[in-house]
């Protein structure tokens, strides 16, 4: 199983609308593309003095075909779209991890 995750930092100001937004309209496109099979959306606790909220936004693939697949027909239109929305009100970050089973 891989996992997609994405860490999002944005400005406190605009916190409650933008995860809003999130739940509602962002991550049921991702899903929707079909390639996801489970996804979750956490918040940081430990977070440093930056003005910000920090969440993690975790998508789980079955594989890497799947991964590809989404990351060149549908994340850039996806990004662009939450790019657009809230420009200059966050940083991103995405990394892709593999996950071991339990022994």
């Amino acid at each position: 199983m891989i996992l997609y995750s994405v860490t999002v930092n944005v400005d406190a100001d605009i916190n409650e609308e933008w995860l809003s937004w999130m739940q509602r309209v962002h991550i049921p496109k991702v899903i929707a593309t079909g390639f996801f099979v489970e996804h979750k959306i956490l918040k940081l606790l430990t977070e440093v003095e930056n003005n910000g909220v920090t969440y993690s936004v975790q998508y789980y693939l079955d594989n890497m075909d799947a991964y590809n697949t989404y990351a060149n027909d549908h994340a850039p239109t996806l990004q662009k779209e939450h790019s657009l929305r809230y420009e200059g009100k966050f940083v991103a970050f995405r990394t892709l991890l593999e996950v071991i089973p339990n022994a």
